[in-house]
């Protein structure tokens, strides 16, 4: 008895490959906020479909926009901290 697949995994591609005008900067939070997670984890690129040599940009990019300040490392910096009031 043979066993059919319920589905067939979809081709997985690099973004940046497929479209050579988006460019990986640091400053374009945007873009860099669909490779990482809402607590703040970078994407590994088997699961995003990224080439390696894109990844290690990409990876950079993330770390120097989080150190300019324009994404946030964890969740407790994503949200609003509320001062205690006594």
């Amino acid at each position: 008895m043979a066993f059919k697949r319920r589905f067939a995994p979809r081709k997985k591609y690099c973004r940046f490959c497929a479209d050579k005008n988006v460019a990986i900067d640091y400053k374009n939070a945007d873009l860099l906020r669909d490779f990482i997670t809402d607590r703040g984890k970078i994407i590994a690129r088997r699961i995003t479909g990224t080439c390696a040599k894109h990844q290690r940009r990409l990876t950079t990019a993330i770390k120097r926009s989080r150190q300019m300040a324009l994404l946030f490392y964890t969740t407790t910096h994503a949200t609003y901290v509320r001062k205690k009031t006594i």
